[in-house]
């Protein structure tokens, strides 16, 4: 049996998250990354819902959940609608496993309310590298909100992208990840299209959401929120991926309970592409 799929509402937006049952074992929280959604953790679920109450949301923008209506997309909205489903549902205490931009919503979140995280397992999740941080802020100001007002044009003039088939959406999910398998890419890919009225395919994320807002959080900021983790934390990253590890950048530095590892021959979506080795490490983490 799959998931049933719910919805709970945040900042005036329906937002949609799959439930794999077991309502009396212990929340485990599984977050996306960006262009994602939720189905990206079926097999993840699958092993994990014999001991734990899984749930996994559609980011706002994301898979079935509502796109926002003004076309932006905040790290603070995600964090909040986060904390809003954890709240809502009752989830607390809370374990979380998050990949890319989802984990860096729940750092985020966990690093603001530590009290009512468990453990939590981020795949590369820190966000961009000092090196890029530092090459951002040092343009301009106006330089910034140029580039971001432009960028915002550009995307209200581009309608979303259209595939003839489903076959070469397919091939599209093939060619963003080398290492997934025929049965991966046909899975990850039949939950993150729709069907157009004249018949072609659209993934399902809002291409606005491409667009990041110019300014976020300072980096002290965020280091802060990293220090206030007090839970066991597990940082995973792919040797093949272009993510920069926090032990060779020093990030590791802000985090006060925080293991990492790399997983060799895997990627940016290490979780699929080192699946049994990656369940092993997740259940003896948890």
């Amino acid at each position: 049996m799959g998931p049933t799929s719910n919805s709970y509402i945040s900042q005036r937006s329906k937002l949609h998250y799959v439930d794999w049952g077991n309502a009396g074992a212990p929340p485990l929280l599984l977050v996306h990354g960006g262009r994602d959604h939720c189905r990206n953790w079926d097999w993840v679920a699958e092993e994990m819902r014999h001991d734990w109450h899984v749930i996994a949301p559609d980011l706002r923008g994301h898979g079935d959940s509502e796109w926002s209506t003004d076309g932006n997309y905040t790290l603070q909205s995600y964090v909040y609608d986060i904390a809003q489903l954890i709240h809502q549902k009752e989830l607390s205490p809370v374990t979380i496993v998050a990949h890319s931009m989802g984990g860096n919503i729940a750092l985020r979140y966990t690093g603001t309310y530590p009290e009512t995280v468990r453990k939590l397992v981020a795949i590369e999740g820190l966000g961009m590298s000092p090196k890029s941080q530092a090459e951002t802020a040092a343009k301009p100001v106006a330089e910034r909100w140029r580039e971001w007002i432009e960028k915002k044009r550009g995307a209200s003039a581009r309608p979303p992208r259209k595939y003839k088939t489903f076959a070469d959406a397919l091939d599209r999910m093939k060619g963003e990840n080398k290492h997934l398998s025929d049965i991966q890419a046909l899975h990850l890919t039949t939950h993150a299209v729709n069907q157009n009225e004249d018949g072609t395919f659209s993934w399902k994320f809002d291409p606005y959401m491409r667009v990041w807002w110019p300014f976020d959080t300072s980096r002290k900021e965020i280091q802060e929120l990293w220090s206030n983790i007090t839970c066991p934390t597990f940082l995973c990253y792919g040797a093949d991926s272009w993510a920069s590890n926090p032990v060779e950048d020093g990030r590791i530095e802000h985090f006060k309970t925080a293991t990492v590892k790399t997983y060799q021959e895997a990627g940016h979506w290490l979780h699929h592409d080192q699946f049994d080795e990656f369940i092993a490490d997740l259940r003896a983490f948890l």
